[in-house]
C-alpha cells in the first residue's frame, strides 16, 4: 500500500512540475516527493517538521484547516505567512472519497506574479487524489475489519487473555496503535455495526452486560439495557482537541440527538486552537452545573426516562493500548450517565458525568438497598424526586422549594415521610450520602 501511495505522489508531482506531500486526514505524513531545488523557501520550517517528525502540529493543522480544506472539493490556494513558518503559499488538493475527506496533497504554489499550474493540470491531479481517496477509504474499512481483535480486549476477562488481547490488537495496528484513542461507546446500538466510522482505528459490537457473546467472551461488557452497545476506538491528534471525535461520535446517533452534541463540535472547527475543553464542555452540556436545576427537570429517580434513549460516552483520551479495557469502562459509564442525567447527554464524557463517575463503577447491576427499597417504588416517585432536589441542593430548603415549585412548609412534611419511609435521619451526614447515592444510582440503565 506504501508503494502505491508513493507511485501517485509522484504521478501529481510530475503532472505538476513541483514536490508533493500526502497526509491523512490527521495530517500525518504518508508519502513525499523529492526535493532538488535550490530555492531555500522551498523547504520552510512547516514542511521541514512534517517530513523528518511525519506529523504538523496542532497549531499548524488549525491554521490550515481555517483555509477551509476540510470542506472543498477542489484545489485551494494558501498565502505565505512567514510568522506561521509558511515562507512559501501552498496548494492544497483535498483528498476525498464518496463525500468524505481522507487526506490533503500539499504543493508549494509559485511566487506572487508567477504562473501557476495550468486549470487541466489540476483538474488531472484532483483526478488522482481521488485514486488516492480510494486507497485511504479503504484501508480505512480494513480498520472496521479489527472488530475480533478489538471486541476480544473489551470482553476478556483480567489478567493473562486481556494482556493477550491487547497484544493482538496492538499488532494488528501497527504503529499507530502506540498513539491517542478515545474509546466511546453507543448503546443501545440497533442492527450491523457500521462498516467504518471517520476517524475510528476499529469499531465493533459489544453484547450488553447479561446477554450472550462469543465463546470465551466475558459476561456482558457493555452497559445493561435493551441491546448490544457500538464501541468505537477513535484516533486523536492531541489530548486536547476533542472536538473532532465528539462530531464523529454525533454522527452516529438519532438526527433529534445530534445536535446537541454537535452544538460545539462545530465550535471546534478549522481554526479555532481553544477547541478542546471549551467544545467539548459544550458538546456534552457540562455536568457541572449541577444543583436543583439538574435533578429538578429530570426523570423522577427509580424511573430513568428514556432507559432505551440512545446515548454515547467517551473515555479520556489514552496513549497506546495498555489502558484501553479501563478506557472503556470510563466509556460505558459515561453513556449510562447520559440515560440517568438528559442534561449529560446524548454524548457525555467522562470527565464531565460528576459522581455518576464513582456510582458507575460501584453500581454496574441495579443498586437495591433496604433504606431506599420502598422509597424509590413507584407508588413514592414524587417523595423521591423531593429528596433528590433536596439534597443536590446541599440541603437548602429555600432552594429546593423553589426549584420543586413547592411551599417550604409543603417541603418539610414530604422530608417527614422520607424519613418515616426510609428509617434515616435527614439531618445525619452518613444517612443523607447513603440515601443520595442510592437515588442517583438508580438512575443508572
Amino acid at each position: 500500500m506504501k508503494g502505491d501511495y508513493q507511485d501517485l505522489v509522484d504521478e501529481i508531482s510530475a503532472l505538476l512540475g513541483a514536490p508533493a506531500t500526502l497526509e491523512n486526514r490527521d495530517f500525518r505524513l504518508i508519502a513525499f516527493g523529492a526535493h532538488d531545488s535550490d530555492d531555500d523557501l522551498a523547504m520552510d520550517p512547516v514542511r521541514t517538521r512534517s517530513i523528518l517528525t511525519r506529523q504538523s502540529t496542532a497549531d499548524v493543522r488549525s491554521w490550515f484547516e481555517g483555509f477551509g480544506i476540510a470542506r472543498a472539493t477542489g484545489p485551494v490556494r494558501i498565502p505565505a505567512a512567514p510568522d506561521a513558518g509558511v515562507f512559501r503559499g501552498r496548494i492544497c488538493l483535498p483528498v476525498r472519497h464518496r463525500g468524505i475527506v481522507q487526506g490533503y496533497v500539499w504543493l508549494l504554489d509559485q511566487e506572487p506574479g508567477a504562473p501557476g499550474p495550468e486549470p487541466a493540470a489540476l483538474d488531472a491531479a484532483m483526478d488522482v487524489a481521488q485514486r488516492i481517496g480510494v486507497l485511504l477509504a479503504e484501508e480505512a474499512k480494513a480498520g472496521a475489519d479489527l472488530s475480533r481483535e478489538f471486541r476480544a480486549v473489551l470482553t476478556a476477562g483480567r489478567g493473562w487473555q486481556q494482556d493477550m488481547a491487547v497484544a493482538a490488537l496492538r499488532a494488528a495496528l501497527g504503529p499507530g496503535g502506540d498513539g491517542l484513542h478515545a474509546a466511546v461507546c453507543v448503546a443501545p446500538w440497533p442492527g450491523e455495526a457500521p462498516a467504518s466510522v471517520p476517524g475510528a482505528a476499529a469499531v465493533c459490537l459489544v453484547p450488553r452486560r447479561g446477554g450472550a457473546g462469543e465463546p470465551g467472551d466475558a459476561p456482558g461488557a457493555g452497559p445493561a439495557g435493551a441491546g448490544p452497545a457500538l464501541a468505537v476506538l477513535l484516533r486523536l491528534r492531541s489530548t486536547d482537541a476533542l472536538a473532532p471525535a465528539l462530531t464523529a461520535v454525533a454522527r452516529l446517533l438519532p438526527r433529534t440527538a445530534e445536535p446537541a452534541a454537535a452544538t460545539a463540535a462545530g465550535a471546534g472547527t478549522a481554526g479555532s486552537r481553544a477547541q478542546g475543553a471549551a467544545g467539548a464542555g459544550a458538546a456534552t452540556r457540562a455536568a457541572g452545573s449541577g444543583g436543583s436545576a439538574g435533578s429538578a427537570g429530570a426523570a423522577p429517580a427509580g424511573r430513568p426516562g428514556g432507559a432505551h434513549r440512545m446515548t454515547a460516552g467517551v473515555a479520556d483520551p489514552v496513549r497506546g493500548l495498555a489502558e484501553l479495557p479501563a478506557a472503556w469502562e470510563q466509556a460505558v459509564a459515561a453513556a449510562r450517565a447520559a440515560v440517568a442525567e438528559p442534561r449529560l447527554g446524548p454524548v457525555a464524557q467522562w470527565s464531565q458525568i460528576g459522581p455518576y463517575r464513582l456510582l458507575a463503577s460501584l453500581a454496574s447491576d441495579p443498586v437495591d438497598d433496604p433504606a431506599a427499597r420502598t422509597l424509590l417504588s413507584p407508588a413514592h416517585r414524587e417523595l423521591a424526586r423531593t429528596a433528590e432536589v433536596f439534597l443536590d441542593c446541599a440541603g437548602q430548603a429555600g432552594r429546593a422549594a423553589a426549584a420543586l415549585g413547592i411551599h417550604r412548609q409543603t417541603l418539610y412534611y414530604r422530608l417527614g415521610r422520607v424519613e418515616q419511609l426510609t428509617g434515616l435521619d435527614l439531618d445525619a451526614g452518613e444517612d443523607r450520602l447513603l440515601l443520595h447515592m442510592a437515588l442517583k444510582a438508580s438512575r443508572l440503565a
